[in-house]
């Protein structure tokens, strides 16, 4: 190793100098000889730990995203170059296109291995904005303020641009909430700096009306986008009118807001937890009234500078569900998700897809006999035999995760691909497509 030469020739050199210095000198030099030697030990210790470490997150980023580069943060909006124009994608390859834009940011599997969000099993709204002009309000949401929709460089997708403003909202088209649900989507900022207010944040509010009044019973979580001081991200609730919880959760998510980041949230029935990206800050038991439906999500931003600091918000997703999936495939012997999302055409694996993946490895390891079949699907985008060799890859990229992250045998697990020629939704649609894009499990 080049690092271990250039220690050994350093050893050397203090070594000819102690051969020739006089006695005073010898002891001084002894001892500086032993100092140096014990330097060059720890920086090549240093040396040898950082470049394993550099080894170690390459090996795993390439299993989640192999052949990409780490890319510390997007480019700004463009603006509206292309306003009152459809995307050039807008009628063509919406597979998956940005479901997240944390593909963009490799992630190590040994940090999203133990996430352990997993999104409901129906969908209920989704919307990337392709269906919309930039320029334009979107037309499956409602707001009381302003904003529009602007092209990211280097996304293929549509961002809203929110804006804040006095008891403004942003409310996606999604009525009469189930018990237990999901939702998630995209964030981006712009402008923040060490002069953001430390009042900055973004509003997530889950409420019993799909007004701009607000809600009798609801909750939220509001996290901070202030730079110059680590702010708690605050937790609030009414029930029939009364505050009952307002409480602050410590974390300095300084750094990460100034990145693209992924929100998740998954309400089950009084149940609320947070995440931002992988990790989870929120959850509480009882922050949502019982036995009282739950109507609207609701977002809002307060605080930013709406001439400096911006954020914007694309690939919202809200689903039904909250099943164990665990339990769902050792009752049924057998699920079907869309929740493992894929870089648009490829069989990179989205990282926020591995709460799905860690259910599954929990089953394995706990029916030690089981054996599963891996079978992926497509929507109909695209040339079919492109999307069955796709669907195939995917399924593979998905064992493999198994077998490399979580230490299944690769013995137990066989995968396959169907491409577009089992649709489950209708492919004319959005929600339909996304419905297509799936992975089965399969015991054998």
């Amino acid at each position: 190793m080049k690092i271990t030469k250039k220690c050994n020739s350093l050893l050397v050199v203090v070594l000819l100098t102690l051969a020739f210095a006089n006695p005073v000198q010898s002891q001084f030099i002894k001892k500086l000889g032993k100092a140096a030697e014990r330097a060059a030990k720890r920086t090549v210790e240093r040396r040898v730990e950082n470049e394993t470490s550099k080894k170690t997150d390459a090996a795993l980023d390439s299993i989640l995203e192999p052949g990409t580069k780490n890319e510390n943060k997007l480019p700004i909006p463009t603006g509206e170059e292309n306003k009152g124009k459809p995307s050039s994608e807008e009628n063509s390859q919406v597979d998956n296109k940005a479901e997240s834009i944390n593909s963009s940011i490799p992630k190590s599997l040994a940090i999203y291995s133990k996430f352990d969000f997993v999104p409901g099993d129906k969908q209920l709204f989704f919307d990337d904005f392709s269906n919309d002009f930039v320029g334009d309000f979107p037309a499956k949401w409602n707001t009381n303020g302003g904003g529009e929709l602007v092209n990211i460089e280097e996304t293929n997708s549509k961002w809203l641009k929110i804006l804040p403003g006095y008891n403004t909202s942003y409310i996606p088209d999604v009525i009469d909430l189930p018990e237990e649900f999901t939702f998630e989507f995209d964030v981006i900022t712009d402008g923040l700096n060490q002069k953001t207010s430390s009042t900055a944040h973004l509003q997530i509010m889950v409420g019993d009306n799909n007004t701009f009044d607000k809600p009798k019973n609801y909750g939220f979580i509001e996290y901070p986008l202030c730079q110059f001081i680590a702010r708690d991200i605050i937790i609030e609730n009414n029930i029939n009118g009364k505050r009952e919880i307002r409480s602050g959760v410590a974390g300095d998510i300084r750094q990460t807001v100034l990145e693209p980041h992924h929100i998740s949230v998954a309400v089950n029935k009084q149940r609320f937890r947070f995440w931002i990206n992988e990790g989870k800050f929120v959850d509480v038991p009882r922050l949502l009234p019982s036995n009282i439906t739950m109507r609207a999500i609701k977002l809002s931003i307060s605080g930013t500078d709406i001439n400096e600091e911006n954020l914007y918000i694309s690939n919202f997703k809200v689903k039904k569900g909250g099943l164990d999936l665990r339990q769902k495939l050792l009752a049924d012997g057998k699920i079907s998700t869309n929740g493992i999302l894929f870089d648009s055409g490829s069989a990179n694996i989205q990282p926020q897809s591995m709460g799905i993946i860690l259910q599954i490895s929990q089953v394995l390891k706990q029916e030690s006999s089981m054996n599963l079949k891996i079978v992926g699907h497509t929507d109909a985008d695209g040339e079919e035999s492109a999307n069955m060799t796709l669907s195939k890859n995917r399924a593979e990229a998905v064992k493999r995760t198994l077998v490399n992250v979580y230490g299944i045998d690769s013995n137990r697990l066989t995968s396959d691909g169907k491409g577009e020629s089992v649709p489950v939704g209708d492919n004319g649609s959005l929600d339909g497509k996304a419905q297509n894009r799936r992975v089965e499990f399969i015991k054998q």
